[in-house]
């Protein structure tokens, strides 16, 4: 079996033992906000196949780089005197540690992950150049890893322009990666493996190829798994109705029809987004309230009022008007029939009825379902939070509901709008029309989301 062995390398307290917990998808190590917390080099399987091992090991940060490098220049064989120095490991563990880091690189790797903090401006980071050309003398291919970027979408273009031009300069660099210890995309992962291979002589490369596709198989399959929830998800909540009367009493039963329907749907992406945490190994439990209440509904059967009417009936369904008064203000439309059959309403409560209403035709038995408008934009959202989730990165801990770049949201519009989407309320004649919708959605929001994280990551390849 091969074996093929990264040493993740950075300055002290910048992030390695976190990101070596986002990769490996558990906790280890011991991570505080404090400078030389790791002191030895700990050794972790990463990826494996039937021919092949990635091990990554997290190693102690640099100390006092700037002093370290200037004993090393007066050295005639400086990476001999170093790793042959016997450092005190409580009272200067500063060059303890960075004589662990570099034997470590000395001994074991084939490649350096070399992290740095980009929210730094280089020039302010004057430990990496003393660091680099540590490095160096050991002779390894080196990957700066860009950490503490926040997620694509956000606002650091420019600190990530400034670092790649730095490290662009320095001839010992072979790649520059963004990979944010606390919200890294999964597909940056994949990314950094292909990257790997890239960096290995010829007759290593294979190897590195078989497990960085193993490893994307095993992701993808994952990816479709998340899929298939959501979409099962968005069909049983565009089939769920709850039935009204047919009459002027009906009316009155609208409100907590639509209550029904919102915690009905409330249940069901908890259900969803609570199974697919555990699927990506994240700890926690979705928040039991909705992110941003969808307020659409409709009635099967109904057409579209203006919103001028929409409002005055709105103020019908809310006891603010009735009787003659309403019917006159109206133009007529009688209450009477059962013809008034549904709205959107403002804050799952009654209050607050805004936009569209909707004119009963009468061909049907009354009920209140969710619009092709809020079925749009629930699976708009199921897209947003999937990227939240697929950024969530272990060293954050336990999931927590956050407000997501609007850069996300705009996205998610862009690759599936309302004409794409194609959902409406259904009335499912049986299971078998249900799965029917549930495929098709499947097969929808695979392109989308593979569409939408190449969007976010040009490099991935999905």
């Amino acid at each position: 079996m091969q074996t093929i062995t990264l040493s993740l390398i950075s300055h002290t307290n910048v992030g390695k033992t976190t990101l070596t917990r986002t990769l490996l998808g558990r906790d280890v190590g011991e991570v505080r906000d404090e400078a030389h917390v790791t002191m030895e080099s700990e050794r972790f399987d990463l990826l494996e196949t039937a021919d092949a091992r990635l091990i990554l090991w997290d190693t102690p940060g640099f100390g006092d780089s700037a002093r370290l490098l200037a004993r090393l220049r007066k050295q005639k064989s400086p990476l001999g005197w170093f790793l042959h120095q016997v450092w005190d490991r409580l009272r200067d563990r500063g060059l303890y540690s960075s004589q662990e880091a570099v034997r470590n690189v000395s001994e074991e790797a084939d490649v350096v992950l070399y992290l740095v903090n980009a929210t730094e401006h280089p020039d302010e980071a004057g430990y990496v150049d003393p660091e680099l050309e540590i490095l160096s003398y050991v002779e390894r291919p080196i990957l700066a890893l860009l950490n503490q970027t926040g997620p694509a979408g956000g606002d650091t273009d420019a600190a990530l322009a400034a670092w790649r031009a730095y490290l662009e300069a320095k001839p010992n660099v072979a790649g520059i990666l963004p990979l944010d210890a606390f919200s890294r995309c999964w597909v940056q992962e994949g990314v950094l493996f292909e990257r790997l291979a890239e960096g290995l002589p010829e007759e290593r490369r294979p190897a590195m190829r078989a497990l960085a596709d193993a490893w994307k198989a095993e992701r993808l399959e994952q990816l479709d798994r998340t899929v298939e929830r959501i979409a099962g998800m968005l069909a049983e909540t565009a089939g769920d109705r709850v039935a009204t009367r047919a009459s002027l009493a009906g009316a009155m039963d609208r409100p907590a029809a639509m209550k029904a329907l919102a915690e009905r749907l409330a249940a069901r992406e908890r259900r969803l987004w609570d199974t697919v945490l555990e699927d990506h190994k994240i700890e926690g439990s979705a928040a039991a309230e909705l992110n941003r209440a969808i307020e659409n509904f409709e009635v099967q059967g109904a057409t579209q009022l203006e919103p001028k009417t929409g409002a005055l009936l709105g103020a019908i369904l809310s006891g603010a008007l009735s009787g003659l008064a309403a019917d006159a203000m109206t133009g007529g439309l009688s209450l009477g029939g059962g013809m008034i059959a549904g709205g959107l309403i403002g804050a799952l409560g009654g209050a607050g009825l805004t936009k569209a209403y909707q004119l009963f035709q009468g061909d049907e038995d009354p009920g209140v379902a969710w619009s092709a408008a809020a079925l749009t934009e629930l699976a708009q959202r199921s897209l947003v939070r999937y990227l939240a989730v697929a950024h969530f990165g272990r060293g954050r801990g336990a999931w927590r509901d956050e407000d997501e770049p609007e850069a996300w949201r705009a996205a998610a519009a862009r690759v599936l709008p309302e004409s794409r989407a194609g959902l409406a309320p259904q009335v499912f004649a049986d299971a078998a029309a249900q799965r029917a919708l549930e495929q098709r959605l499947e097969r929808t929001l695979g392109d989308t989301l593979r569409k939408l994280l190449t969007s976010l990551y040009p490099d991935a390849r999905l």
